[in-house]
């Protein structure tokens, strides 16, 4: 409890064993990693969990999973958790982001720059 006697602190393994339902993992966590983009696919439903929730209103556009740890301020495993229950139920998607090997060449993109330039 907080020296005010009114509720956990933020951050309390308390708190976190309260969020995740006690669960450290799921069967999908293996597919989630601090960079996979996550988005939305509805709002959330009334008495959604508020974590899961803010999670959902959030990601209306693309956001990793690192970036939706650090809004929320909660640890990427407990984030992971809520996300393989919002993936479960289908209301985020998950998607690896571009491999480097799909980028364009950082040089191809340099010349083109100072071609751009010289017009």
């Amino acid at each position: 409890m907080s020296e005010s006697g009114q509720g956990w602190e933020e951050g309390s393994p308390e708190r976190l064993y309260v969020i995740t339902g006690g669960r450290s993992g799921g069967a999908d966590t293996s597919t989630l990693d601090l960079v996979t983009l996550i988005r939305a696919r509805t709002g959330p439903p009334p008495g959604m969990p508020p974590e899961q929730a803010a999670i959902v209103r959030l990601c209306g556009s693309p956001l990793s999973v690192a970036e939706i740890s650090a809004y929320l301020n909660l640890p990427v495993s407990v984030v992971t958790v809520l996300l393989t229950d919002l993936l479960a139920e289908k209301r985020v998607e998950a998607r690896a982001p571009i491999p480097p090997a799909n980028l364009p060449d950082v040089a191809l993109i340099e010349a083109v720059m100072h071609g751009l330039e010289k017009l």
